[in-house]
């Protein structure tokens, strides 16, 4: 009996002090991370990598973890746009509370600080630091990145402008620095587009947004574009040039004064020069804008933005050759031509701004923006052309066509903008109102004959008509008042784990044009959910409405074969209801960091204005006469595909229908599916050559002949395929001065444009027998194509 009590007494002796020594073993840490101004720093990463243990701090800064105890406990503070800390713990025990002040890192650009940002919005950030040596035809690289986002969409290579879900190219705003830009009206083709707005030598941070979008961005109803201007602390330049055009740009900067300068060439004759049609190509487009800051003290910011932009486009064809159809089915279409094309658009743009800081956290902006534009669009160009039956040698059609157009339009836009910002430590509260002015004037006449075998097409035996002949003299005065009011409230749940970032405001317009009021309000949420601190819930639905601009009110009436084109004062804002929701997974692999991102999307659509698009060109029927919607599927793996680099591949899947006049049908920019990848390598060994390649795979788009009925829209394009490869070659790396050198970076490159040679149609041009029948003539974009670069960085 005594040895069992002496048995158990050891026993629990024995477990007792188990049981204190694994006490002692364990300790409890917890604290708070602020940065320099001593805010706290939420979503910090707090990780012992040896233990496998990692916390998030909250919105107040704070976290809290239990840990095992050890000679020496290793703990790290993390944070993008932070430099990294480290704290050695010796032999803890119980509770250890620490007090972490994380300092800025000024050595990482702020653009790939904020692209690795988790996403809590329904605004992404764009990176941007590879589109310097982004293989490139139009020139434009920030919206050559915008294009291989997933649910974006292009099928021209020589244009910035793209689809987004559906959605024409008017209904995608644009802004730079809060302020609102505007496009050419006239423009009906890549080759005569030239430079974008957007000057990417001077971006400093790229936000994009595919569909829910906060209040604060107008009245459109697919995307938001949001482009924020560099602000250098020191000097800084930079030269490039290649074969399609050149670039300067140089920064200066202090603690109360920065400059910004970007002056901008391109022509694009060189590659022009792959079209079927040949001839004289004489396109020039030039650009320079200025950004100038200026804070005499932290009350007090002033803001100067300048544009001048002058794009001509001469063109004096000569003849053309094309073969289409199938294999056992080719037609050959050979015209000789006559006449030319003289185009110009000629584009001022400025902002001003002042800003009152109340506080580091309170201010209120006045902004005011104006844009003007004066374009022309000149042609007389004659055709005398031969459709033949290839296997045959019938002459399916002989004939001549004539174009003509003078279309003259001027058009002013000026804006007065109030903007207020205020931030707590959970909310972030903006409110705005604008009175915008607005005066176009349209003076345009054109037409177009055709003419085969002797016989003008339509005849009626006793006259000769036109197939096409527009009239339109118009002017738009209008003034419009737009305000907003958002808050983007942070908090978390009852235990601290769960993150919850709720954005909610509302938007109001009125126009004086056609006396209408609308009401926008929009709400998103997003959910780090505790379970797993990588997983990202997102949710937004809204109301938002495509408020009629010049375009939309331009409505035709055929009178005895004229074509009058007048402005439509009952016209209302086509409206459509967001529902989206997302998800978004961050994850490792070999040591690299990914994002996989799904967004499923529905629209329902009423009040639309039916349009058709032939190139650039959308033509709006003047009313509202249709409903419709667009659902679909986006989805984007994005991370290190190769070490250093960033790379991504999306997929996106798209249905849209359309109830015109009793008939349903696919909207014009109906895209079922898109695959597009960007992927970035260095070669082996060496960081100094570098690879950037693009590829596009896309749908086919609805198409129909010209001038007649949308709702006969019951053909489709062949589908976008597009190889772009580029090579890139670190001449001279000088980052960090260590090298007796004014450069910083000197960069050769050579880029393989359209790699695979692959005939991509992005419209069509129509030809008539006598028969009345018509046929198809397809028209390529730009063939295979080398281009040499060199950029250099000071």
């Amino acid at each position: 009996m005594r040895r069992k009590i002496t048995y158990l007494t050891i026993f629990f002796l024995t477990f007792l002090c188990s049981i204190s020594q694994l006490h002692a073993q364990s300790f409890t840490l917890q604290g708070k991370v602020s940065d320099e101004d001593m805010n706290p720093i939420e979503l910090a990463t707090v990780a012992v990598v040896k233990q496998g243990k990692v916390a998030m701090t909250n919105l107040k800064g704070e976290f809290n973890m239990t840990l095992s105890s050890d000679d020496s406990v290793v703990v790290r503070f993390s944070m993008v746009g932070y430099k990294t800390k480290t704290r050695v713990l010796r032999r803890p025990k119980g509770k250890q509370t620490l007090q972490i002040q994380l300092f800025s890192d000024n050595e990482l650009e702020e653009v790939t600080v904020v692209q690795r940002r988790r996403q809590t919005g329904q605004t992404q950030t764009i990176d941007t630091k590879d589109i310097k040596t982004m293989p490139s035809a139009s020139g434009n690289a920030v919206e050559d990145a915008i294009k291989l986002q997933a649910g974006v969409s292009s099928r021209d290579e020589l244009s910035s402008q793209y689809n987004v879900r559906g959605g024409s190219f008017d209904e995608n705003s644009v802004y730079i620095n809060n302020v609102e830009v505007y496009r050419p009206f006239l423009v009906r083709s890549g080759q005569q587009e030239g430079l974008s707005i957007i000057n990417s030598d001077m971006v400093e941070k790229v936000e994009f947004s595919t569909g829910g979008f906060e209040a604060k961005y107008g009245d459109k109803m697919s995307s938001a574009l949001d482009i924020t201007y560099k602000r250098p602390k020191k000097f800084e330049a930079s030269v490039s040039a290649s074969l399609l055009g050149a670039s300067a740009y140089i920064g200066l900067g202090s603690k109360k004064f920065t400059w910004t300068n970007g002056i901008r060439y391109k022509t694009n004759r060189y590659l022009l020069g792959t079209l079927e049609t040949k001839g004289e190509y004489n396109p020039s487009f030039l650009d320079y804008q200025t950004y100038l800051s200026y804070s005499p003290n932290k009350r007090w910011t002033i803001d100067l933005i300048g544009n001048i932009s002058e794009n001509r486009y001469n063109f004096e064809p000569e003849d053309r050759e094309t073969k289409f159809g199938t294999l056992e089915n080719v037609k050959a279409f050979k015209v000789y031509f006559d006449g030319q094309e003289k185009d110009l658009f000629r584009t001022y743009f400025g902002t001003f701004s002042i800003t009152r800081h109340f506080t580091e956290k309170t201010s209120l902006a006045l902004l005011f923006s104006a844009f003007y534009t004066k374009e022309q669009e000149r042609y007389d160009i004659q055709g005398q052309y031969w459709l033949t039956q290839t296997e045959t040698s019938e002459n399916l059609g002989v004939g001549t066509y004539m174009e003509h157009a003078r279309n003259y339009l001027t058009a002013n836009v000026e804006t007065f903008k109030l903007r207020f910002s205020h931030k707590t430590k959970k909310h972030e509260i903006l409110a705005g109102a604008s009175y915008r002015m607005e005066n176009i004037k349209e003076n345009s006449r054109e037409y177009e004959m055709r003419d085969s075998a002797g016989y003008s097409i339509p005849h009626t035996g006793k006259d000769l008509k036109m197939i096409y002949s527009l009239s339109a003299r118009n002017q738009l005065k209008a003034n419009r008042i737009e305000a907003y009011l958002q808050d983007t409230w942070r908090f978390t749940s009852p235990g601290e784990h769960t993150f919850f970032t709720l954005n909610y405001g509302v938007r109001f317009s009125y126009w004086d044009f056609n006396k209408e009021s609308i009401v926008s309000p929009r709400v998103s949420l997003s959910i780090v959910p505790a379970f797993n601190h990588d997983i990202t819930f997102r949710f937004a639905t809204g109301l938002y409405y495509q408020a009629p601009f010049f375009k939309e009110l331009r409505d035709t009436a055929t009178v005895d074969g004229m074509t009058y084109a007048t402005l439509n004062e009952k016209i209302k804002s086509q409206r459509s209801i967001h529902a989206i929701a997302a998800f978004d997974y961050r994850f490792k692999m070999k040591q690299r960091q990914y994002r996989f991102s799904a967004e499923a999307y529905y629209k329902a659509m009423s009040n639309l204005v039916p349009y058709s698009v032939n190139n650039l060109k959308v033509t709006y029927s003047g009313n509202n006469s249709a409903s419709g919607y667009a659902m679909g599927l986006d989805m984007k793996l994005y991370g290190e595909f190769v070490p250093g680099t960033d790379s991504w591949l999306s997929l996106s899947l798209m249905k849209t229908q359309m109830k015109l006049n009793g008939r349903t049908i696919p909207l014009p920019t109906d895209q079922r599916y898109a695959v597009n990848l960007f992927f970035t390598d260095y070669f082996p060994g060496t960081e100094r050559w570098k690879m950037s390649l693009k590829l596009i795979f896309a749908d086919g788009l609805p198409f129909s002949a010209p001038h007649r009925e949308l709702e006969r829209s019951s053909f489709r394009s062949t589908a976008y395929k597009r190889a772009d490869i580029g090579m890139s070659y670190r001449l001279l790396e000088n980052e960090n001065k260590t090298k007796k050198s004014i450069f910083k970076n000197i960069w050769l490159g050579v880029d393989c444009l359209n790699l695979f040679g692959i005939n991509n149609v992005n419209s069509y041009y129509w030809i008539t027998d006598i028969t009345n029948q018509q046929y198809a003539v397809p028209n390529y974009l730009t063939g295979r194509q080398i281009n040499g670069r060199i950029l250099f960085e000071f």
